[in-house]
């Protein structure tokens, strides 16, 4: 990064040096925890890349993806990574009238009675996994929620069993993840024929291969399977149009990778902290006792296991798994009593931002009962946004909610979780927030 006191933009203050390019990625997490704790809200850093700008205010943070959104866009880096070969121009890299079109037709598909039809799946799938849990036995519960996330999403989008004819997808999926999570995805751009690139691009066409013969099954035979794949097919817009299998590929592709990791994540962090913190998990314990009295919970339970939902939301406070987002400036703006030029990056941290002592007492205490009694509402609007915001909202953030708090109650129901020696998880920011290790914990069954 460069220092020099002529290149720094005009702003209430000097900054001091804060690293270098390698300091970030040795170490992100800690990088990002330095910038907000030490220099204020408004942090300048001067990437090779070119200025970056980190905000730690959640009124910064509404500025750029509510009141100047369309001034902000997905920056080169996202697009590189994410788009092209693996997402194209799914609803996680497509910008403008695309996106919008793209995001209209997309939206039935999580309306509030369709996501209700996938309750049952989502529960089934949780039942399966407690027929291979034992008493006394040592998980891995971020091995077991890869597994039980995966046949859900499957099922859900495709209405296929994981271990039946889609039985690739998963290697395919946890190779172009454990890509990711590589310094090399960031370096090289994927069409060097390096080994790691070469083995990433083997996955992604598995991945192409079994939708496009999915699709192309589907509209011969016609129909509605009741799946995420049927209403994409069916979907028209105001012209009567309809997506390309293309744009199915993309938006299929881009649902399961969004929509499977980052709930394994939040589930194996909720067993994390449960095991830590054996009081928040007896009231677990005494709400689903209570309202459930042993039977599998529902979608129409869901309102009446409000501290559930307290520990998904306190588990996506403390270990989001989108733990970074960031933005390119089209034009010229100013957040903060700073200068953002056209071309600058700006990142916003949920990581350390839903750690902040002035919006969360004991940031760093695990504390599920602080979300009872409307703490959402009362906050500000971006000192908890675990699946972004604004027009960008992430369009699953609906199912992503229902399921973790149904596979909970359905695993918390029959197990408790305790510690086992050594059970520190190491982190690995990547695209998403990853246990490098996984989380392992002693099931006692109940």
């Amino acid at each position: 990064m460069s220092t020099s006191r002529a290149q720094l933009p005009p702003g209430p203050r000097p900054l001091p040096v804060l690293g270098s390019v390698l300091d970030y990625a040795k170490e992100p997490l800690a990088f990002i925890e330095r910038c907000a704790r030490g220099y204020g809200d408004v942090v300048y850093v001067n990437f090779l890349s070119g200025p970056t700008y980190v905000l730690q205010h959640p009124e910064h943070i509404e500025h750029v993806l509510v009141t100047r959104h369309r001034h902000y866009v997905k920056d080169k880096l996202q697009q590189r990574i994410l788009g092209g070969r693996l997402l194209g121009k799914g609803l996680l890299t497509n910008e403008g009238d695309s996106w919008l079109r793209q995001r209209r037709l997309m939206q039935p598909a999580f309306h509030r009675q369709r996501l209700a039809a996938y309750g049952q799946v989502m529960v089934g799938h949780a039942r399966r996994q407690l027929a291979s849990w034992r008493d006394g036995e040592v998980h891995d519960v971020y091995a077991d929620m890869m597994r039980l996330t995966l046949g859900i999403v499957i099922k859900s989008l495709f209405d296929l069993e994981a271990e039946g004819e889609a039985g690739a997808v998963g290697p395919a999926l946890a190779r172009v993840m454990e890509h990711f999570a590589r310094l090399q995805s960031v370096v090289f751009p994927d069409w060097l024929p390096t080994p790691e690139n070469l083995g990433y691009r083997e996955a992604v066409e598995r991945l192409n291969v079994f939708v496009s013969h999915l699709i192309q099954r589907r509209r011969e035979a016609g129909g509605d399977a009741g799946d995420l794949l049927s209403l994409l097919l069916h979907v028209q817009d105001e012209e009567g149009g309809r997506m390309s299998d293309q744009q199915i590929r993309d938006e299929v592709l881009t649902l399961a990778l969004a929509g499977h990791e980052t709930t394994s994540i939040t589930l194996a962090f909720c067993f994390h902290l449960l095991a830590r913190n054996p009081e928040a998990e007896a009231a677990l314990h005494r709400e689903l006792d209570s309202v459930l009295g042993g039977r599998e919970p529902t979608v129409e339970d869901l309102p009446a296991l409000p501290f559930t939902e307290c520990v998904v939301k306190e588990s996506l406070r403390l270990y989001p798994p989108a733990w970074s987002l960031s933005r390119e400036a089209l034009e010229e703006d100013e957040v903060g009593g700073w200068r953002i030029p056209a071309g600058a990056v700006v990142v916003m941290n949920p990581w350390t931002v839903h750690r902040d002592a002035r919006f969360f007492e004991e940031p760093e205490a695990f504390r599920p009962q602080r979300w009872a009694g409307g703490l959402e509402q009362r906050l500000p609007r971006f000192a908890w946004f675990p699946f972004g915001g604004g027009p960008r909202l992430c369009i699953g953030s609906g199912f992503a909610m229902m399921e973790a708090r149904l596979v909970l109650a359905t695993l918390a129901q029959r197990f408790r979780f305790e510690r086992v020696p050594g059970d520190a998880v190491e982190l690995l920011p990547s695209i998403t927030l990853r246990p490098k290790h996984g989380v392992k914990v002693r099931l006692r069954a109940r």
